[in-house]
């Protein structure tokens, strides 16, 4: 048996996150790949490119850097903001889904959305322009901010400020706008100051709300010895490929026009049931999104997709969404859409026991300023009993983030053997992961949880779990091979600027050291690297989200594990 991961106290736990970002490896590859047209589907439609590429050589060199015309100081301003308490009643209007026509290229719904005109007939001045979704991602880093209610909260999304903008800016001032040889002929930008709301919440009485639950008995198990496994050997990755767009203009799938689904991220998956997969994803946005990160109209927090292809060699193919009307994926867990109180709800991993669907998520209270930073309310459960049309949210299975220090508020669990696992991490990109596990007839018991601490399954003490291994982590996947017989995970390692993969023989390890599956350099802004329940052998297939062009990609890696 290995040795134990020994014991981090609380100043050396925040030297290595520190050391973590703060220390940023050269990554493997820095140089941007050849030029290359952009995606085009079978209908013509031009997707996305999330690869870093050379400028186009058939186009003029770019002008040379030159500063902005204008910056932008947000300015907060306080606003008190009423928020009805209890949450309203879920929305749970379902309908049954419509068979996609046989032609892949006939639009489902002309008269909900109009297909998008070829360039040569856009370009008749006879006939008027109609902008076409997709194209090329921006080079922004933070959402655009759509703001919904009376709380001016912007659109958000991983790495996103969630903070929307409230008007135009109420002042300015001129740093220097002339030229000549007093400034060497250089334009300084203008400094634009922009109020923004920040809102302030206050509790009011609303409705009903939904109706309370029975509380579970309480069930603490007593500790348990949880030693670790012999460590496996380190895998091996091979080629690692850009297997095709998943959602979003362009997309084999065309998600835009069947779903209003043009801009989306994360793609986490799990087995239904025999033959079908669930692919879920985060805050989406439909028609009128543009390029450049989350924000944009028709915003929903989640939605879910179904897909029963197994041939992945050529592309995750959707076979229908959840709707709530037609061609219009439904938001499947509601949030309140209200900064500081609760700006979205984010699903984290899903599963299934028998024919009850789980879904773990986050309740994201603010996204923050520092790029890949959020602050959650709790991290909780949710379940269905059809096959994810309608979900309820456990009003007991949640882990409160006091003090901004819960362990288990970004988690990914996996049911094996007895028990599910689940795999921890607190709100943001700078934590470590943590284990707990519960007996599988008790999911929705959080006294039932017993967490893995310094080698030992104890009870009750979730924020003193032990980290599985040194290093940071952020949105975790986890699967076990069973045919394999290991364990195997992948996430985003931010200090190390990639998506990468460890394997152990059990779910508290001992886990290999990371092995990089794509650098954020080739890909960039890319997060997630949710593993597709379906893949075999050396195929690793998962799929990876890109902050500018905000969309999902699937990606196969040839990984070969030691005998």
């Amino acid at each position: 048996m290995g040795a134990l991961p020994r014991k981090l106290e609380a100043p050396a736990l925040f030297g290595v996150l520190l050391a973590a970002v703060l220390t940023v490896p050269a990554p493997g590859q820095a140089a941007p790949h050849p030029w290359a047209p952009p995606p085009v589907n079978l209908c013509g439609e031009t997707g996305f490119d999330p690869l870093a590429r050379e400028p186009d050589p058939s186009l003029p060199p770019p002008p040379p850097i030159t500063l902005p015309p204008q910056i932008d100081i947000p300015v907060p301003i306080p606003e008190i903001t009423p928020v009805p308490v209890p949450d309203p009643p879920q929305d749970t209007t379902r309908i049954v889904p419509e068979r996609l026509p046989d032609d892949p290229c006939r639009n489902p719904c002309p008269d909900i959305r109009d297909t998008p005109k070829p360039a040569t007939e856009a370009s008749d001045p006879e006939t008027p322009e109609t902008p076409e979704p997709g194209g090329t991602g921006s080079s922004s880093g933070s959402g655009s901010g759509s703001g919904t209610g009376s709380s001016g909260s912007g659109s958000p999304g991983p790495g996103s400020s969630g903070a929307g903008s409230s008007g135009s800016g109420s002042g300015s001032s001129d740093s220097g706008s002339g030229s000549g040889s007093g400034n060497g002929g250089i334009q300084l930008p203008r400094i634009e100051f922009r109020p923004e709301i920040e809102p302030i919440p206050v509790p009011v009485p609303g409705g009903p709300g939904e109706e309370p639950q029975v509380p579970p008995p309480l069930a603490v198990h007593p500790i348990e010895p949880g030693p670790v496994a012999e460590s496996v050997g380190e895998p091996s990755v091979g080629e690692v490929e850009l297997v095709g767009q998943v959602t979003g203009h362009g997309s084999v799938n065309r998600t835009d026009m069947r779903w209003q689904v043009d801009g989306t991220d994360l793609g986490l998956m799990w087995e239904t049931k025999p033959g079908e997969v669930a692919v879920v994803f985060g805050d989406t946005f439909g028609e009128g999104w543009t390029p450049g990160g989350a924000g944009g109209p028709d915003w929903r927090s989640n939605v879910l997709a179904y897909s029963t292809d197994r041939d992945l060699s050529d592309g995750l193919t959707i076979d229908t969404m959840v709707q709530d009307s037609r061609c219009h994926a439904a938001e499947i867990l509601s949030s309140r859409k209200i900064k500081n109180w609760e700006t979205t709800v984010i699903p984290t991993s899903g599963f299934a026991i028998g024919k009850r669907q789980y879904l773990s998520y986050m309740s994201v209270n603010r996204w923050s300023r520092i790029p890949g930073m959020w602050r959650t309310n709790y991290g909780g459960i949710a379940w269905s009993d059809d096959n994810g049309s309608t979900w309820t949210k456990d009003q007991y299975a949640r882990w409160d983030n006091l003090f901004g220090v819960g362990q288990f508020q970004v988690a990914a669990m996996v049911p094996q053997g007895d028990y599910v696992y689940m795999f921890g991490t607190p709100n943001g990109r700078v934590g470590m992961v943590g284990l707990a596990r519960v007996p599988k007839n008790q999911v929705l018991n959080k006294t039932a949880y017993q967490y893995w601490v310094r080698g030992s399954w104890a009870p009750i003490i979730e924020n003193h779990a032990t980290p599985l291994f040194l290093g940071i982590a952020s949105e975790v996947s986890v699967r076990y091979d069973a045919a394999a017989g290991t364990w195997q995970m992948v996430y985003l390692d931010s200090a190390q600027g990639a998506i990468v993969l460890r394997e152990a023989a059990a779910p508290q390890g001992i886990w290999t050291n990371t092995v990089p599956l794509a650098y954020t350099s080739d890909y960039p802004k890319a997060y997630g690297g949710f593993i597709h329940p379906w893949s075999s052998g050396r195929d690793l297939y998962f799929t990876i989200s890109a902050w500018d062009t905000y969309n999902v990609y699937l990606m196969r890696a040839d990984v070969r594990s030691p005998k």
